[in-house]
């Protein structure tokens, strides 16, 4: 046993065997209990100077799993096992990420441990589809548990948990100091490989935030009678078969007339035109990426930031989670619902949510054919054409149709279909600019043939047509000013949503078909183009959708930032206690 001689101060001793030798002698496997921590130590100091991006990263990294170990050891007293243990999971944690990163495009995260933990479905889910990958995460940490079983009866050494607690204040204090210079965490890496466990460490901070808030969802507090939970009918009826309805996902797309230096073909803004002949616009709640949130606002009518800093994760974390969608209604209505994706329908976990929400059939890159990931946007609607071709002629099932579209992607430093010559920017616009352009070009030439060919193919059937652009393009970023470059940075949401750079827009179009009258809001929140969608298709609105239109109209069109916050919250409320929204 570890005790205090006098004279000698603090000490760190094996205990005895019994007989009374001394253990170091008595163990020979407390040797090798030495050598693996010390190894351990080693190797994992080598792996966060070699993968984790900067000596900062490699030290914060060190730091964070000797103090895991510490605390580990203030409870057990076993000092080599603790530290062999926690560099086992932190290798553990390496290797899940290097896996998820593959299969969904995502790093693991801190809150994964909660979510998965909380949610037998998802570990089922996993089983069923990774079954694999999954039997490897358990074994590995069914081994974890083994090899501390063992490890705990053959470490021999008692550390006093006063000398354990004092180092361990010493090892947090400088592991908060590395924490300082570290890489902060960007949401848009949690989507790529690479610095696993800086990205995982960093992640706890907001995972106990989430955890302490109790919600993943921002809601007005339980208190005072709840109003009428919302009711979600069986069916819906209509009078005649509605149109159908083609929602497009204008990758990367924002009217060059937003920037007025600019010198491009003015051809081009017939594109953001609705049938009204006028311009709309759409404020979205991201910049240059994560497409991802858009879509996740239109398809559920809820805006990103009411997830606060788990917003990133949001298609990820709400899978199986959310009632009454976009989808979910035109499937109630009778609608056939399809999507056809330019990535693989893994990406950022999106085949997964997609399916949640009512999207039964995914046509991701490899189902439509692709040469590559970046194909010109007529190439997704030629498929989604042969696809209405056999489904019209041997159905009157409606079909709703979710485009998303990647030919005006960055990066915008190589020429995009060289062979086609068509506009781009005049003299002077910057060469990503320039590129820009000229796939806009290209995808206005797109949607018009898309348009003709419904209008020939199909002249008994009716369509509507949505299109919207997810955010602004890179390229834009130049022509920002220094204040809306800073509105993009900046952590305060009003900021960043009256701000220019949040701005795209949304067109409304009929074939053979002619829509109704649509909102007159100088501009649109994203989370209400679901609404003006199922309007703009004359279908009936269920409970929580009519209040969606009290509470678009009651705030001008905004959202996240509607004077009236009280009345979002406590809609957001309403969607929970209806069993609509489930954020824990």
């Amino acid at each position: 046993m570890a005790d205090q001689t006098a004279g000698q101060g603090l000490s760190i001793r094996s205990a005895p065997p019994a007989g009374g030798a001394p253990a170091a002698h008595a163990h020979p496997g407390h040797r090798a209990t030495r050598y693996l921590a010390l190894g351990a130590f080693g190797l994992l100091g080598v792996y966060s100077f070699l993968f984790e991006g900067s000596l900062t990263n490699a030290l914060y990294i060190v730091g964070v799993t000797l103090t895991c170990a510490g605390v580990l050891a203030l409870v057990t007293r076993r000092l080599l096992a603790s530290t062999i243990v926690s560099v086992a999971l932190a290798a553990i944690i390496v290797l899940a990420a290097a896996v998820k990163v593959e299969l969904m495009h995502m790093t693991v995260h801190a809150y994964d441990v909660v979510y998965y933990l909380s949610s037998p479905a998802t570990v089922s889910y996993l089983a069923a589809n990774y079954p694999k990958e999954m039997i490897a995460l358990f074994g590995s940490l069914g081994a974890l548990a083994a090899a501390w079983f063992w490890l705990h009866r053959l470490d021999a050494t008692r550390a006093p948990r006063a000398f354990t607690a004092t180092g361990l204040v010493c090892l947090a204090g400088l592991t908060w100091l590395a924490a300082k210079s570290a890489d902060a965490r960007a949401d848009w890496r949690m989507f790529e490989g690479g610095l696993a466990l800086t990205k995982f460490y960093n992640s706890w901070p907001e995972t106990i935030e989430t955890i302490l808030k109790g919600q993943l969802f921002e809601a007005s507090p339980e208190t005072g009678p709840a109003p009428p939970p919302f009711k979600l009918p069986a069916s819906c009826v209509t009078e005649q078969k509605p149109p159908h309805v083609i929602l497009i996902h204008e990758e990367s797309v924002v009217p060059p007339e937003y920037f007025p230096s600019l010198t491009y073909d003015k051809g081009v803004d017939r594109m953001f035109r609705s049938f009204d002949g006028r311009l709309h616009k759409l404020r979205v709640e991201t910049y240059a990426g994560a497409s991802w949130l858009t879509e996740y606002s239109i398809l559920t009518g809820v805006s990103t930031y009411s997830f606060g800093s788990m917003r990133t994760f949001v298609q990820a974390l709400m899978a199986g989670k959310v009632r009454d969608t976009l989808p979910e209604t035109f499937k109630r209505c009778g609608y056939r619902n399809v999507v056809f994706y330019p990535l693989s329908k893994n990406f950022a976990s999106n085949g997964r949510f997609y399916e949640s929400i009512g999207m039964g059939e995914i046509f991701d890159v490899k189902d439509q054919g692709a040469r590559m990931t970046g194909e010109r946007d007529r190439f997704y609607y030629d498929n989604m054409l042969k696809l209405f071709d056999e489904h019209i002629r041997t159905s009157r099932q409606p079909i709703f149709s979710y485009v998303l579209t990647i030919g005006t992607h960055q990066p915008y430093n190589w020429t995009f279909e060289p062979d086609v010559d068509v506009p781009g920017g005049g003299p002077g616009t910057e060469p990503g600019m320039h590129e820009f352009l000229r796939r806009l070009s290209l995808a206005h030439i797109d949607l018009e043939s898309l348009k003709k060919e419904l209008k020939a193919r199909y002249p008994s059937e009716r369509f509507l047509i949505v299109h919207y652009g997810d955010h602004q393009p890179t390229s834009t970023w130049s022509y920002l000013s220094e204040a809306e470059q800073a509105a993009i940075r900046s952590e305060d949401r009003r900021v960043a949503q009256a701000s220019p750079p949040f701005q795209t827009y949304f067109a409304v179009e009929g074939v053979n078909y002619d829509p109704p009258a649509l909102p007159a809001f100088e501009t649109l929140d994203v989370p209400y183009l679901g609404l003006v969608t199922l309007e703009a298709a004359k279908l009936p609105l269920t409970d929580s959708y009519l209040e969606r239109r009290k509470l678009m109209q009651a705030c001008g069109g905004r959202y996240a930032t509607c004077d009236n916050q009280t009345a979002v919250l406590d809609f957001h409320r309403r969607l929970m206690d209806s069993g609509l929204m489930v954020a824990r």
